[in-house]
């Protein structure tokens, strides 16, 4: 470690959903198809989420993920795309939000922007400063 650089504490990465957070997902999820019907095998959501969290917290693309471990990059990309075409990921959110809301409390009457000028995309026309305000 060099001098002067502190050792960062906090929790440790997670690269499997917890069984609580688990927990949450499921209720907010499509029926899985039953096991020995009729089709491809299907392969169980926890493994799909599991390989979207690799993901995320990789940054590497979809057929990059180990599919030994979780599903093949197709299956995880697919399954993603159709959960947040059904608002799988929002319906969790909101519910994590409502539920550390009534553990710790949000402040929901303030709100914070990091931000201090706009660039119009693509190289158009600046916009003008944004004035910041004080707090209440």
């Amino acid at each position: 470690m060099k001098k002067g650089s502190k050792k960062r504490k906090g929790m440790p990465t997670i690269w499997h959903i917890p069984d609580d957070l688990w927990e949450e997902f499921k209720r907010a999820l499509p029926p899985e198809k039953k096991p020995l019907t009729v089709g491809r095998p299907t392969v169980p959501y926890r493994r799909v989420l599991d390989g979207i969290l690799y993901v995320l917290r990789t940054g590497c693309q979809w057929k990059s993920i180990p599919k030994e471990e979780f599903a093949s990059g197709s299956t995880c990309h697919r399954r993603f795309q159709e959960w947040v075409q059904k608002g799988v990921f929002k319906k969790v959110w909101q519910r994590l939000l409502d539920r550390y809301d009534e553990l710790k409390s949000i402040g929901w009457n303030w709100q914070s922007l990091d931000s201090a000028t706009v660039k119009a995309p693509l190289g158009g026309k600046q916009l003008a400063r944004i004035q910041q305000i004080e707090a209440n």
